[in-house]
């Protein structure tokens, strides 16, 4: 089947998800990490976090809470995510929005425009596997820059970091679960701050995975490890009050 071309702009709320990164540090005088807050429903490991959640309305408790971007899950079959709580996020907030699935073809990336994501997840891991026939990691990348999105790359060693770096990757994320997809919670805390040193000064930072969780990974040591962001999900979906608790873990900074 022929891939889609979308002749219209992506949807006007669309923003720089880079851009938004970026503009923290700017504010802050690069002192301050950059929280990507995460709309997720439930999880394979964790089962259901918060099934019932309203995208709107959480979006705007992260958004009043002093987060730069959102990621959200539209992968249904593992955690009950949908495009719709994408659309929903994204218009309520005015925030540049991450899709965070599963993406593994150019027609993803021409779906994930049409939603109106300002930027997509691409996993080395699922683009190295011997299963995977689609387009590689570069040609994934170069897409979505060319259709205006930013792409956070996720490596979780330093053999996909070397895979990321030689696809271009502006924005690379360092996911500190060891297996993402297992229905066990499999996570390596120290992950984050034992690669840190060998992500280059040209990319934006971002930590993934166990952070501010009960025994995690806390702000202050991935600010210290010269992280430029967090992605958070666990921690503030779960929390009685996000914007509060976002506010607290920012304070924490």
């Amino acid at each position: 089947m022929p891939v889609k071309q979308f002749q219209h702009e992506p949807e006007e709320q669309t923003k720089s998800f880079k851009q938004a990164l970026l503009n923290n540090l700017n504010n802050n005088n690069s002192s301050s990490i950059a929280i990507i807050a995460e709309i997720k429903r439930r999880s394979p490991s964790r089962g259901d976090l918060n099934a019932e959640l309203n995208p709107a309305h959480i979006a705007v408790a992260y958004r009043d809470g002093g987060a730069s971007c959102l990621s959200v899950l539209t992968n249904q079959t593992m955690f009950s995510g949908s495009i719709d709580d994408l659309k929903q996020a994204a218009q309520a907030s005015g925030l540049p929005v991450l899709r965070k699935d599963f993406i593994t073809t150019t027609q993803d990336v021409y779906d994930s425009q049409q939603m109106g994501a300002a930027a997509v997840l691409l996993i080395v891991a699922d683009l190295l596997l011997p299963t995977h026939k689609g387009p590689d990691l570069a040609e994934l990348h170069h897409l979505a820059l060319t259709l205006g999105m930013d792409a956070l790359v996720e490596v979780k060693s330093s053999r996909e970091l070397e895979v990321a770096l030689a696809a271009g990757a502006q924005i690379i994320g360092v996911n500190q679960r060891a297996k993402p997809k297992s229905q066990t919670y499999t996570m390596d805390f120290q992950r984050a701050e034992r690669m840190a040193s060998l992500l280059p000064d040209h990319v934006v930072k971002v930590a993934e995975s166990g952070i501010a969780v009960t025994g995690g990974t806390s702000i202050a040591t991935i600010r210290q490890a010269g992280y430029h962001a967090a992605l958070i999900g666990e921690a503030l979906v779960t929390a009685e009050d996000p914007a509060m608790r976002l506010r607290e873990l920012l304070a924490q900074d």
